[in-house]
């Protein structure tokens, strides 16, 4: 199992710039209009025009910048398009230019994204363009993958800059101005606009814990083994009710199962991780999006805990998680063909204990998440990689035992977010997001349990100081989930 190359860590990075809506939306405006006018590129005249015009259109960049518009307030956007077009509707459009920008976002996302990317990156099918434009436009999720927020953005942008260089330009010859005054007020209007939606509309993100984490003292007798924490990237809850999974299944029945367990805002995945492993939100690590401008979090994670009492965790995942946690991460390719990825991360496992030997191991299985991006989270091949990680975690969990590595160990298995509709899209916390599976299973956790009170991804790192006896992380937030032990807390509750 080969480790992600620097080329690869620099590509992700680079691919993160097209993936993510904020940075895709200007590059790709920006590139659509300097492609239309290819032949125009070396009249001095051009590069002027979209100088002004990129200077007119760039407080709309960092308004599309600043707010997301997910889920239904997509509808929203198509409103300031409209205005404009009343507005300078004495403007002439060029439609070749509209519709080069609709045909190269279709292409972008639908072929080379949904068909040439992935059959190089992960080996899906040369038609996979059949099933994928489909998916793009039913996509939820603030990436360049959304058709229905990606779309009227770039649209009004491209008019934005096609209309204002030209009248500008043609102001400074004598001509028309473009009206600066009425498109100053067009811009306050439109921020007004985005402020007010997201005030008013924008109510679904997860309330934060107030203040850190209450230290819990763990009984003596409880014994201290290790821990694994094994992660099903992007396993929707419901479609794991529906797989055939008899060995996470037996676990959870015979541990201890948190029915209401809520990811973070925004749920992507190096969002997902930097908050499970540091116990804290976006806003104190960091970490926002997968596209991670200032590189590591900014706060103390369970790995730094775990240093300070002459301990040692491991997370092994992909190369986006290096941008968060750095060094603490064994990274992993994610150029192979999906049907070998979680086996050979499974084996990249193995190796890991093998040679190192952790007090915590952390497995990101990466085959679920990739195939409801490629393929979508509703279809029968989703489901199949649940079933194999399901295996997988079998035969690792028997690897461990007879290795005498499972005695007296927990094992906390979850996924770091669920999926949408479309192209498996996660973020913003639509239906299929926002609660995970998550359960524990060993020898000191509570047999038969489930607690159905809402709990947050962000109690993971707090729980592992528990179970380990680390000390809390700085900033953790998510209080100890005492329930799934035997503490005099748990006694008082009574959770059955």
């Amino acid at each position: 199992m080969k480790k992600a190359s620097g080329f690869e860590i620099v590509a992700a990075r680079c691919w993160n710039l097209l993936n993510e809506g904020k940075p895709f939306t200007p590059i790709f405006t920006v590139a659509v209009f300097a492609l239309y006018h290819l032949g125009s590129w070396g009249d001095a005249g051009f590069w002027t025009r979209l100088g002004l015009g990129l200077l007119a259109a760039l407080p709309l960049f960092a308004l599309y910048f600043a707010y997301d518009f997910p889920l239904f307030l997509r509808n929203y956007l198509w409103l300031p398009l409209v205005a404009a077009l009343v507005l300078w509707r004495d403007a002439p459009l060029h439609l070749g230019l509209y519709a080069l920008g609709i045909g190269l976002f279709l292409f972008f996302t639908v072929y080379f994204w949904g068909t040439f990317y992935y059959h190089l990156r992960i080996g899906t099918s040369w038609w996979n363009f059949k099933r994928f434009w489909k998916l793009v436009l039913k996509n939820s999720d603030s990436t360049s993958g959304n058709a229905q927020e990606q779309l009227p953005k770039v649209l009004l942008l491209l008019f934005v800059i096609d209309t204002a260089g030209a009248k500008w330009a043609d102001k400074a010859a004598g001509g028309q101005d473009f009206g600066w005054w009425t498109y100053a007020c067009f811009l306050a209007c439109t921020a007004i606009y985005a402020w007010v939606l997201h005030r008013n509309l924008f109510d679904w993100k997860p309330k934060e814990i107030p203040g850190r984490t209450e230290p819990v003292e763990r009984p003596q007798r409880q014994a201290g083994g290790k821990v694994f924490v094994l992660v099903i990237d992007g396993m929707r809850k419901d479609r794991f009710e529906e797989a055939n999974a008899p060995l996470l299944k037996k676990w959870r029945a015979e541990g201890t199962e948190y029915t209401q367990m809520e990811t973070v805002y925004p749920a992507r995945t190096v969002v997902c991780f930097s908050s499970m492993f540091t116990g804290a939100y976006p806003r104190e690590h960091g970490i926002t999006s997968n596209m991670v401008w200032k590189l590591g979090i900014k706060v103390e994670s369970i790995f730094d805990s775990l240093r300070k009492v002459g301990k040692r965790g491991r997370l092994l995942g992909i190369a986006h998680l290096i941008d968060s946690m750095g060094d603490d991460v064994e990274s992993v390719t994610a150029v192979m063909h999906n049907d070998k990825a979680d086996r050979n991360i499974m084996e990249r496992a193995k190796l890991i204990m093998a040679e190192q030997d952790p007090d915590l191991l952390v497995v990101q299985f990466i085959a679920t998440d990739q195939t409801g991006h490629s393929m979508g989270a509703l279809y029968p091949e989703y489901r199949q990689k649940i079933e194999e990680a399901d295996a997988l975690i079998a035969e690792f969990a028997e690897w461990l035992a007879a290795r005498g590595d499972a005695d007296g160990a927990t094992f906390i298995v979850c996924a770091d977010h669920g999926q949408a509709d479309g192209i498996g899209g996660h973020g913003h916390l639509d239906e299929g997001e926002r609660y995970v599976p998550f359960f524990l299973y060993g020898p000191n956790v509570r047999r038969g349990v489930k607690v159905d009170a809402k709990q947050s991804l962000i109690s993971v790192a707090p729980t592992l100081s528990y179970l380990l006896g680390a000390p809390l992380p700085s900033h953790s937030r998510g209080p100890i989930l005492t329930d799934a032990f035997e503490t005099a807390d748990a006694k008082k509750r009574g959770t059955a």
